[in-house]
C-alpha cells in the first residue's frame, strides 16, 4: 500500500476523526497529502467552481505524475513560520453530495490523458449535507499529465504542485514501462484462541504461558500495478523484535517460491527464474501470521520489503511500543466479538507502507 492510499484509507475508516487528528496535530501539507476549502456550493453554482477545477486539475497532475495523493476538501491551512501549510479548522463543503458528483464528472477533462483511477468519498456529512471529501490520486501509469486549462505539466515537490522542468518533462518520454509492484493484504483475519494442549503454541512446561493469545493473519500479494512484465519479484521482511518471548512470527504456504536461509529474524522469498507476473497480475508471496501474547515486555517491530526487476522497492513496517502493544492485547482479549474491527484497527494504526 503507497503513502498516499494509507493516508485515504485513514480518511475512510476513521471518518472526521481523521480530519480532527489532522488539526489537533498541526498537520502540514506535505508530499502526499494536500488541503483545500471548496468555492463550489449547492446552491449558489450548477457546476465546480473554476478555482475548485482548478486546484484539482494541478493536483491530478502533480500527483499522478509523482507517488500519488489525496486532497482533503473542507479544510483551511494557514502558514506557520516554523513548519509551513497546516491544518487550521473546518470549512465544511456546503451540499457535499452535489460537491462529489461535480468532482466525479470533472475529472475526465482536467488532464490529457486523463486520469482513470482517481476516486472520491465523502468523509462524513452532517444533517444541513454538509460535510468533507477526500479525492484519492494515485500515480498514472500514463504519464505526463498535463491540464487542460493552461497545458502545464506539474510534478508534486514539497507540498506544492509545481510546473515541471524541461529535463523532467524530457525524461517521462521514451522511457520503457518499468514494473510498478504494490504490497496487497489480503485474507485479513484476527482470533481470539485458547492455549489448549492440542494448538502446541505454548507449552505447558514453560513459566506462566499465556491462557489465550491473538492469532493476526494474511496473505502477502505482489499485485503489478504497470503496463509491464515483472520478473524476479521478491519478499524479504526482519522479524527480530517481536516483543516478548512468548510472540511470534510465522510465514507459511510459500513452496512455490525460492527461500534463502537467511540469519535468524530474517526471512527471505523469490520468484523462481520462469515466473512472469504480467501487467494488473497478482501473486501470493506466502501467509504471514502473527501471535501476540498478553506479556508486552519490549516493543514490537517488523520491516520489510516488496518489489520486482527494474521495479522500485516497496518498504512496509509493523510498528508497536511496548505500550501499545499491550493496550492493543488487552483491548482485543476484552473484546472478543469485534475481531473485524479490531483487525481494522491494527492495519489502520500500527501497518505503514511507503
Amino acid at each position: 500500500m503507497s503513502r498516499a492510499e494509507d493516508i485515504f484509507q485513514k480518511l475512510v475508516y476513521f471518518g472526521e476523526d481523521a480530519i480532527d487528528e489532522f488539526i489537533v496535530n498541526l498537520q502540514t501539507e506535505e508530499l502526499f497529502l494536500d488541503f483545500k476549502q471548496a468555492v463550489s456550493t449547492g446552491k449558489n453554482f450548477t457546476t465546480l467552481h473554476k478555482d475548485d477545477r482548478r486546484n484539482l486539475a494541478k493536483a491530478i497532475s502533480g500527483f499522478g505524475n509523482s507517488e500519488g495523493g489525496v486532497i482533503v476538501w473542507g479544510v483551511e491551512c494557514s502558514r506557520d513560520t516554523q513548519v509551513g501549510d497546516v491544518a487550521k479548522a473546518k470549512v465544511k463543503v456546503k451540499n457535499v453530495h452535489r460537491f462529489l458528483s461535480w468532482l466525479e464528472n470533472a475529472i475526465s477533462g482536467c488532464t490529457i490523458p486523463s486520469h482513470n483511477k482517481v476516486r472520491n468519498h465523502i468523509i462524513s456529512v452532517d444533517q444541513n449535507g454538509d460535510g468533507f471529501v477526500a479525492t484519492y490520486i494515485p500515480k498514472s501509469e500514463i504519464t505526463p499529465l498535463m491540464t487542460t486549462s493552461n497545458s502545464t505539466i506539474y510534478i508534486r515537490s514539497g507540498s506544492n504542485n509545481v510546473p515541471a522542468p524541461y529535463a523532467v518533462i524530457a525524461g517521462m518520454f521514451g522511457k520503457r514501462p518499468q514494473p510498478d509492484i504494490d504490497l496487497v493484504l489480503e485474507d485479513k483475519n484476527l482470533e481470539i484462541l485458547e492455549n489448549v494442549d492440542e494448538d502446541i503454541l505454548y507449552p505447558k512446561t514453560i513459566d506462566n504461558p499465556p491462557k489465550k493469545y491473538i492469532k493476526i493473519s494474511f496473505s502477502i500479494i505482489a499485485d503489478n500495478q504497470s503496463n509491464a512484465i515483472a520478473k524476479e519479484l521478491y519478499f524479504s521482511c526482519t522479524t527480530e523484535q517481536t516483543g516478548s518471548e512468548y510472540n511470534k512470527v510465522r510465514f507459511l504456504g510459500y513452496n512455490q517460491m525460492d527461500a534463502s536461509s537467511g540469519i535468524a529474524g530474517h526471512f527471505n522469498l523469490m520468484t523462481k527464474p520462469e515466473m512472469r507476473l504480467p501487467p494488473r497480475g497478482k501473486l501470493k508471496f506466502t501467509t504471514m501470521q502473527i501471535i501476540l501474547s498478553p506479556f508486552g515486555e519490549e516493543d514490537f517491530c517488523l520491516n520489510g520489503v516488496i518489489g520486482a526487476e527494474n521495479a522500485t522497492p516497496k518498504d512496509f513496517r509493523i510498528f508497536l511500543t511496548k505500550n501499545q502493544l499491550r493496550s492493543f492485547v488487552a483491548k482485543a482479549l476484552r473484546s472478543e466479538n469485534e475481531e473485524e474491527a479490531l483487525m481494522n484497527e491494527f492495519l489502520t494504526t500500527f501497518f505503514k507502507s511507503a
